[in-house]
């Protein structure tokens, strides 16, 4: 388990997740996707880059986690969301890189799950599956895909982020963010168009700019510096099943900023998530013997520290 002080700071990052999707979703109502992501991380690594240090996790792991968990993550994300996939349901699916993130660190760092924790994150499956069923069934099957698709890219940034912990994972967020904003705003250009990207920013409104600014400093630089600092002082199975909460807290965000009544069937799967998530953490059930949750010790970096 992981002492109290972690469990706060992970409590802090899915609150701020949770509410996340209402305010991306406000923000891309004026600005296109692949644009809003550009300019997200953008404000990520501008100016902050020129004041934090970088991460000291060598410069090949900094750039491939900058194309898995921002290039790949948001550009598959928002798009997807652009074209039909609802911010409930987006919130709810990309919850899933918890079984990537597990199932990519037995694979490649040996860190093996107990069978307590798979049956946390399997219950907690279930439980988004309560969630998100009457969703899942009207969802369009591509923007689904590419939601799923930016699960996948999240999970693979975990992983490299504990294979090579970072000194902080502040500076991994803002050094990774750099490689963020040309791919983006070139697959902008190339998808949106120059003419639709420019009305958009001649067109901007104060609403959308509060959520392009939560996103890009609450979500981006508190949320995933906590949860990189997480990662490097914990295994990927204990860290990663805190995200299936994000729905849970999605589903209260939706209701108090766009008053979405959750369905009964929403409520019992929220309880479900809980009893999973607290299973998979061992706050419930058998007693464990003790478990180091420390860096990857036995494979150390194969690149000299640069970055």
């Amino acid at each position: 388990m992981m002492p109290r002080k972690d469990v706060f700071l992970a409590s802090v990052v899915i609150l701020i997740w949770g509410v996340n999707f209402v305010a991306a979703k406000y923000g891309m109502e004026v600005i296109p996707p692949l644009l809003f992501a550009a300019l997200r991380f953008t404000l990520v690594a501008f100016p902050a880059v020129l004041f934090v240090r970088p991460p000291g996790n060598g410069w090949k792991t900094v750039v491939a986690c900058g194309l898995t968990m921002s290039v790949g993550q948001f550009a598959l994300l928002y798009t997807s969301m652009t074209y039909g996939m609802p911010a409930g349901l987006a919130s709810l699916v990309l919850q899933v890189q918890s079984v990537f993130t597990v199932a990519i660190a037995a694979v490649l760092l040996h860190e093996i799950p107990t069978r307590w924790q798979l049956a946390g994150i399997a219950l907690g499956v279930l439980g988004m599956a309560f969630v998100g069923w009457r969703f899942v069934a009207a969802a369009p099957l591509l923007p689904f895909v590419g939601t799923v698709a930016a699960a996948a890219s999240w999970g693979v940034g975990n992983v490299l982020t504990r294979r090579r912990p970072p000194r902080s994972g502040f500076s991994l967020v803002v050094w990774s963010a750099l490689v963020a904003p040309l791919p983006l705003l070139a697959l902008s250009l190339l998808v949106e168009g120059w003419d639709r990207d420019r009305h958009a920013l001649a067109h901007v409104t104060v609403l959308s700019l509060l959520g392009l600014a939560f996103v890009a400093y609450l979500a981006s630089m508190a949320g995933y510096g906590l949860w990189n600092l997480l990662l490097s002082r914990h295994a990927a199975s204990t860290v990663a099943p805190w995200s299936m909460l994000v729905p849970v807290i999605g589903t209260a965000a939706a209701f108090f900023y766009n008053g979405e009544k959750p369905t009964a069937a929403s409520a019992v799967g929220a309880v479900v998530i809980i009893v999973g998530v607290l299973l998979a953490l061992g706050v419930i059930g058998p007693r464990r013997g003790p478990r180091e949750d420390v860096p990857d010790r036995a494979h150390p970096p194969a690149e000299p520290a640069g970055l």
